[in-house]
């Protein structure tokens, strides 16, 4: 765990100096952007940043946190998507790393599940200019990793019923975001 969270923090900062710093290129190569899906199926508030540093490339930082419902979590990813026809523009395909704290309950049994994932992500989408500095983002994505789990017999009684570590294979993104380009 710790050496991924030092690999994440290394790239988002590497992200971050990327967008602060001058350069002399004519297009538009900052972005950030939000989930509407996000916000719809779980309330879940998610910001991505998105610096493109040549014409085909662009490099993104994300964050998505829920504190209520039955899904509590901290997602945090790092990754690139490659633009074949110019960045913020048409198709494109992403990979990132990804971390997440999750708490999780079924919603007819109530077994809650807590832990950490760690892992890479594919996906791919359709960016579409809605104007000089607003895009809709389309898209849909796929996770797999390890996750290191706890399981409680109910969300508040805190007896523990089960524990262990896991490859898993999810969902990732269903993506219908809006972005502002600077």
């Amino acid at each position: 765990m710790k050496n991924f969270f030092k690999l994440f923090v290394c790239a988002a900062q590497l992200t971050i100096v990327g967008c602060l710093v001058p350069h002399s290129a004519v297009a538009q190569e900052l972005s950030f952007s939000t989930n509407v899906v996000d916000y719809a199926r779980s309330g879940s508030a998610n910001l991505e940043a998105s610096y493109g540093f040549t014409r085909h490339w662009s490099v993104n930082a994300g964050m998505k946190y829920d504190s209520g419902g039955m899904l509590r979590q901290q997602l945090y990813s790092v990754g690139t998507r490659f633009w074949p026809w110019h960045i913020y523009s048409g198709w494109w395909l992403s990979g990132k790393l990804q971390y997440q704290e999750f708490n999780e309950a079924e919603t007819v049994t109530l077994i809650t599940s807590e832990g950490d994932r760690y892992g890479a992500g594919i996906g791919a989408g359709y960016s579409k200019m809605l104007g000089k500095h607003f895009n809709l983002d389309l898209g849909i994505g796929l996770w797999g990793g390890y996750t290191k789990y706890v399981t409680y017999a109910c969300p508040t009684c805190g007896r523990r019923t089960g524990a262990g570590n896991t490859a898993f294979m999810l969902p990732n993104d269903m993506i219908i975001a809006l972005s502002y380009i600077f």
